[in-house]
């Protein structure tokens, strides 16, 4: 049996529960590829899952979402990629019963051939792998809401992994007339190199104050039980944390899917929507348990992100360091 080296827990709690050690190489099934995993972001999911039995898990548990990687094999049903293909995506496929046990904290993982897509040729390992999970959140809540172009939209964390995003994809795909956006006063410069028209220091300006109303506040801080005042009377009120803190929210999860980042994958290659990774990023793989410490402060600008993951498993597996 092939090995390979893999963060893991085997009980519920704080990131002190990780391991680094040896897991059985996955065999792909018909409908699945073998990626060897080059970088992994890091989402509060991960954290949350690790603390509480939030689902239904199987120890040991790899944690970890998003990906990038190169397929070195391929179930006899897979279509859409070749052996060398580099692709990125989000593994877990949140509305199945139960969660991967195998998480991207690995050198090696298996994923259906549907939640993956080809990686955009101008984003490194390290940016591709940050955007599927905030991304694909992003849309689900334009989805929601049934946005429509020319509307007007209030982002509350236009800083974070999914705000970031949420300020690109505003005023680039959705074609919104008016993007604000809140964040502390030493983001705000960077928030508005996103795009942003107009950005709130939520340290100086409170919901009350702000003048406008819009037709969509996209809360991803989960503070809709106050942001909801900056909404028009017949706009929406979205909020990507469960469960919403105001009953007017409601309440936006993510479809996880390559077709969305195929659709997007024009935007990234032009230029148009940009990967956000933390200055504190890549971390390496060996310094996992750092990388959630500094997560789990709330501090980061964009997304935590891991590199290195594949640069020892020439050693371990050297059939698959060919392709």
């Amino acid at each position: 049996m092939k090995m390979q080296k893999a963060w893991f827990y085997e009980e519920y709690g704080p990131k002190e529960v990780l391991k680094l050690g040896d897991l059985p190489v996955p065999a792909p099934q018909p409908n699945q590829l073998l990626i060897r995993v080059h970088s992994a972001a890091l989402n509060p999911i991960d954290f949350k899952l690790r603390q509480n039995p939030l689902a239904l898990l199987d120890f040991p548990v790899v944690p970890g979402c998003d990906m990038a990687g190169t397929v070195i094999a391929k179930g006899q049903n897979v279509t859409k990629f070749k052996i060398g293909d580099e692709v990125y995506g989000n593994i877990q496929n949140f509305k199945v019963e139960k969660l991967k046990q195998l998480g991207t904290l690995a050198q090696f993982i298996v994923v259906e051939e549907n939640l993956v897509a080809i990686k955009p040729k101008n984003l490194s390992f390290e940016k591709a792998a940050s955007l599927p999970v905030a991304i694909q959140t992003a849309v689900e809540g334009f989805k929601i809401a049934n946005f429509k172009e020319g509307g007007s939209i209030f982002i509350v964390g236009g800083a974070g992994g999914v705000g970031s995003l949420v300020v690109q994809l505003a005023k680039q795909f959705y074609k919104a007339s008016l993007v604000t956006a809140t964040t502390s006063t030493g983001k705000v410069d960077f928030v508005k190199g996103l795009g942003a028209d107009k950005v709130v220091d939520y340290t100086k300006t409170g919901y009350e104050e702000v003048e406008e109303k819009y037709d969509l506040v996209y809360d991803t801080i989960g503070d809709s039980k106050n942001s909801y005042v900056v909404a028009k009377e017949n706009g929406r009120v979205i909020d990507i944390t469960w469960p919403p803190s105001n009953s007017r929210a409601i309440y936006s999860g993510l479809t996880v899917s390559g077709e969305i980042l195929e659709n997007l994958n024009p935007y990234l290659e032009s230029g148009k929507l940009k990967a956000v990774i933390d200055s504190t990023s890549p971390f390496h793989f060996n310094n996992v348990i750092k990388a959630f410490g500094y997560l789990e402060t709330g501090r980061a600008r964009g997304k935590v992100v891991i590199s290195s993951i594949s640069s020892a498993s020439c050693n371990i597996l050297n059939g698959f360091c060919n392709t």
